[in-house]
């Protein structure tokens, strides 16, 4: 059987690409970066992913150099193509070009991998080192300014690109895997992906045999494909649902939730009401240190810690209550590929970078793992994945569209503060300077004083957001061009948001002390009811409203951000496009529904113009 190994050096797309290649008709098997040629042997091709680390830094990850005297056809996708100008004795270099987000790049010279496409194409750049010479024997086909984007050795059969082909934000970037892979690579045979019901169902009654496993269920896609495919392996009676309402839930729904899963074919439901002992509670971090209460805390992976593991403490105590051993009982979730490869899971990856801490892969779960405790059925999927299977299962279009929720729910959209973040008056003139220099400078801007998560070449970064003063109607094509700009030439900004319900000056913020508690989430609860039901449809896969601790008067603590994006495999999006993607009279509206209801409390209402990266979908 034709078959193609795909070096892991870290990436967060290394998955991504192995579900692309796949879906292309190729069988693939992931390595290590680390892994001995002689256990390639056999492989018709190989791809070297993206990774966090730096090609010429003490520390990057080792690997051997037989791998280069296979003699197979290779792709190098940025750390990957980094790796192979090295080896072949060309130069990489740091901030010989910063660039996030999707870029155009020329195509300057033939390559296969770009056979048949036009000489501009729009793809996904996500690094902040660059090849500065290209190594003697290649040539550099395709280009951003002078800036390398892709090398080629005919002879060598290798070919390198900094950029992603592998994530939709890069316009044909399946076009090119398929290039490399039937007319490079040569590769003919067609391989079908097995079933995934029936290895899950056969995963599952190997592994829990006659044994009661408990299902944490949200209410999301994810979740309702575990709990419906335990339902379909083993007695119904062995199954026992809990659904915790941690008091982070959006509007009305754990009473949708509990209704949409008793049509699963559950026998034992449990619900639990549990939002004291999550704000007010403490928990064991796994190493012996009580961290919480939840109301007292404002990092970001310290709270997401903090709900991680309260969700096992509340689910062991339910267990008690309805007679279950929990220590010695299985726990299934609905653990997405995607979850364990942001939260760095050294089991999945051994090189990517912790994003952000997942709650499904916080420490006491992860000591469940290693006692085989744990039922995860959709651990190699992704989300798009994960929606065909609903299907495939039966579940109503209710569930298998649902948008995402997070399992820390609106804790990780509450960005709380207990202190100014400072910024220095250079990074300030830093972007009054840029502003002015870009888009004929007509954009005005300041830096808020928060910080929000974001990733940037494959790292975790945690920086400030910049907030665009602007109102309705505007110039979103603009707006995003400016955005997109920002973090690529101001380093210590992740995220830019454009104000929608006012054309006033943006002047000065402020910024209020604030914390997870009933007002805020109920604030929260409603603004994200009003959003939801506002803006979005099916051409957003998710959309949501954040809390922030800023504003520009000082009786007004708070302002609104709207969230909407588009993507499929959630790991890269980008934002939703006002006459695009929804209507822009939909961003007055929701902005209107909110004052009108929040405006005692809520002074702006702005629209998050990142894309992922350089920022997260989620902000912490």
């Amino acid at each position: 059987m034709e078959k193609l190994a795909i070096l892991d050096c870290g990436g967060q797309y290394t998955k991504v690409i192995d579900r692309k290649v796949r879906e292309l008709g190729v069988y693939s098997d992931i390595f290590p970066m680390g892994v001995g040629a002689d256990k390639l042997i056999g492989y018709d091709a190989m791809i070297l992913s993206g990774g966090p680390s730096s090609v010429w830094a003490s520390g990057a990850p080792t690997y051997d150099p037989n791998i280069f005297s296979l003699g197979i056809p290779t792709l190098g996708i940025c750390y990957g193509m980094q790796l192979i100008n090295e080896h072949f004795g060309g130069i990489v270099r740091p901030e010989v070009k910063t660039e996030y987000g999707p870029t155009e790049i020329d195509i300057v010279a033939p390559c296969p991998l770009t056979d048949g496409l036009d000489k501009k194409q729009t793809v996904l750049m996500s690094h902040g080192d660059a090849v500065q010479k290209h190594a003697d024997g290649f040539v550099t086909f395709a280009v951003t300014g002078d800036v390398v984007a892709g090398i080629y050795n005919a002879e060598k059969k290798i070919i390198g690109v900094q950029f992603h082909p592998e994530v939709d934000l890069s316009e044909h970037g399946v076009e090119m895997l398929e290039n490399f892979l039937r007319k490079f690579c040569n590769l003919k045979e067609t391989y079908a992906l097995e079933d995934r019901i029936e290895t899950s169902v056969k995963m599952i009654r190997e592994k829990v045999g006659n044994n009661k496993v408990i299902v944490l269920v949200s209410g999301g896609v994810d979740s309702a494909v575990t709990a419906a495919l335990l339902v379909r392996a083993l007695p119904p009676e062995n199954v026992y649902a809990i659904h915790i309402d941690h008091g982070m839930m959006r509007k009305n729904e754990s009473d949708l939730i509990c209704e949409n899963l008793k049509k699963l074919g559950l026998v034992h439901m449990k619900r639990v009401n549990a939002e004291n002992e999550f704000f007010n509670g403490a928990v064991d971090d796994g190493d012996g240190k009580i961290i919480g209460p939840l109301s007292k805390t404002v990092d970001p992976e310290k709270k997401r810690k903090i709900i991680g593991s309260m969700f096992i403490k509340v689910t062991a105590k339910a267990a008690e209550e309805i007679g279950i051993d929990f220590e010695n009982t299985f726990l299934a979730q609905g653990t997405l590929r995607p979850d364990l490869i942001e939260s760095g899971n050294p089991d999945v990856s051994g090189y990517a970078n912790k994003i952000k801490t997942h709650h499904n892969d916080v420490d006491i779960i992860r000591k469940f793992r290693e006692r085989g405790k744990i039922i995860e059925t959709n651990w190699d999927w992704h989300k798009d994945e994960v929606r065909q299977v609903a299907r495939m299962l039966g579940l109503d279009e209710e569930i298998a569209s649902r948008q995402p929720f997070p399992g820390p729910g609106l804790g990780v959209r509450i960005i709380c503060n207990d202190s100014t973040v400072a910024f220095t008056t250079e990074q300030r003139e830093q972007l009054a300077a840029f502003l002015g220099s870009y888009a004929g400078g007509k954009y005005t801007g300041r830096i808020a004083p928060i910080r929000s998560v974001g990733v940037q070449g494959d790292n975790r970064s945690y920086k400030s957001l910049v907030i665009l003063g602007g109102g309705l109607p505007a110039n979103f094509e603009e707006a995003f061009d400016v955005a997109r700009a920002i973090p690529n030439n101001l380093p210590f900004i992740n995220r830019v948001a454009y104000r929608v319900d006012s054309t006033d000056p943006i002047s000065v913020f402020s910024c209020s002390p604030m914390h997870i508690c009933h007002e805020t989430a109920e604030i929260l609860r409603e603004a994200d009811a009003i959003v939801t039901g506002t803006v979005m449809n099916k051409k957003i896969a998710q959309c949501f409203a954040v809390l922030i601790p800023v504003s520009t008067v000082q009786d007004k603590p708070y302002s609104v951000v709207i969230r909407a994006v588009v993507t499929s495999d959630y790991m890269t999006a980008r934002a939703a496009v006002p006459g695009v993607h929804f209507a822009p009279e939909a961003l007055t509206s929701a902005a209107k529904q909110i004052k009108d209801k929040l405006g005692d409390k809520v002074d702006m209402v702005l629209y998050d113009i990142t894309g992922k990266p350089p920022a997260t979908i989620e902000w912490e």
